[in-house]
């Protein structure tokens, strides 16, 4: 069971900003309704000039969350778009090795970095949620599918099995203090769809954000990200991923279905889709795209008999699930199921 939270802020620092106080305010009172203690790591709430500022401060509370004795899990703030900028300071003589011990580590979006950092110190972590994204949430409670996850999360320290939400939530407009207590406009969901190949399949978890993983090989973003992901080995090889299941949700920028292919393209490149078991795709926010990335996926993986389960409640869209990442998942569109083992 959880009984100590640390925040941490690994790629934006927004939650140190004065016009996010409001926010901050309800995901605290939502964690300490749990009976939960929360530590905000040193550098967590010193805002979005000093968080971009300082890599190695962000590296610093990652390091020491995982050395405190107190903390049980480790809560990403949300996401952003620069944490690769940590890696120097977590690999560049072992720190990240040294310092991980077994805790639950969630977040999504840029954490999706973080993630690949942490599997590379063997560490298994779980995607799909984040403090502002998820425990601050401006409706008069957490979204109901979110809740559900997130509270077996922290009352096991595990997830068991994933089922569709009968509903999803068109993106909020506006977070502004007049939202507090305002319903999300909802809209009946489809459960999960099978895009192509055989209904069940199994494998460990790994992926994330496609936009993430597009800055892996393409450096339009920031020119140094594929320099330093190769200097420290960051993107698993190719033999990594044999019989892995991979993860895709696509952020709140709803990339282009150009950008998406190119995304897709790297990683065929790289030999993912060869070994592969099967691929979950996430829903896209208010599902823009969806079916021009669907067709993407069919195009570029070329092959018809791996597995592809769409509309995952995952990633940017809401309501979100949490999936585990590293733990043997069996997954059955059939039945609308993905399970996990012990």
């Amino acid at each position: 069971m959880i009984k100590t939270v640390g925040i941490v802020s690994l790629s934006s620092g927004i939650i140190g900003e004065d016009f996010v106080q409001f926010e901050v305010e309800i995901g605290l009172r939502r964690l300490r309704e749990y009976g939960l203690t929360v530590k905000f790591m040193p550098n967590a709430r010193k805002g979005i000039d000093y968080i971009r500022e300082h890599p190695e401060k962000r590296a610093e509370d990652l390091l020491q969350a995982f050395r405190d004795p107190e903390i049980d899990m480790i809560l990403c703030a949300q996401g952003g778009d620069d944490t690769y900028r940590l890696l120097p300071y977590l690999f560049r003589h072992g720190e990240l090795r040294d310092a991980v011990s077994q805790k639950v580590f969630l977040g999504f979006s840029d954490t999706t970095i973080n993630h690949f950092m942490l599997h590379k110190a063997g560490l298994n972590t779980f995607y799909g949620q984040s403090f502002l994204a998820d425990l601050c949430e401006l409706g008069p409670r957490m979204l109901p599918y979110s809740k559900k996850y997130f509270e077996e999360l922290i009352s096991t320290g595990g997830i068991r099995e994933i089922i569709p939400s009968e509903v999803w939530y068109e993106e909020r407009g506006r977070f502004a203090p007049d939202q507090v207590g305002k319903e999300l406009t909802s809209h009946p969901d489809r459960g999960f769809e099978l895009l192509q190949g055989p209904p069940a399949f199994s494998g460990k978890i790994l992926g994330g954000c496609i936009d993430s993983l597009h800055d892996f090989f393409n450096g339009e973003c920031y020119a140094d990200m594929p320099l330093l992901c190769e200097k420290y080995g960051l993107f698993p090889h190719r033999d990594d991923w044999k019989g892995r299941i991979l993860l895709l949700e696509s952020s709140e920028e709803k990339p282009s279905p150009a950008k998406y292919r190119r995304a897709l393209e790297y990683l065929k490149e790289a030999g993912v889709f060869d070994v592969v078991s099967g691929v979950l795709v996430g829903k896209p926010m208010d599902e823009t795209y969806d079916g021009e990335y669907r067709r993407q996926l069919v195009d570029v993986i070329g092959d018809p008999q791996l597995p592809v389960l769409c509309n995952i409640n995952i990633g940017h869209a809401t309501p979100r699930c949490i999936i585990p990442f590293g733990v043997q998942a069996f997954v059955d569109a059939e039945r609308q199921t993905i399970r996990f083992a012990d």
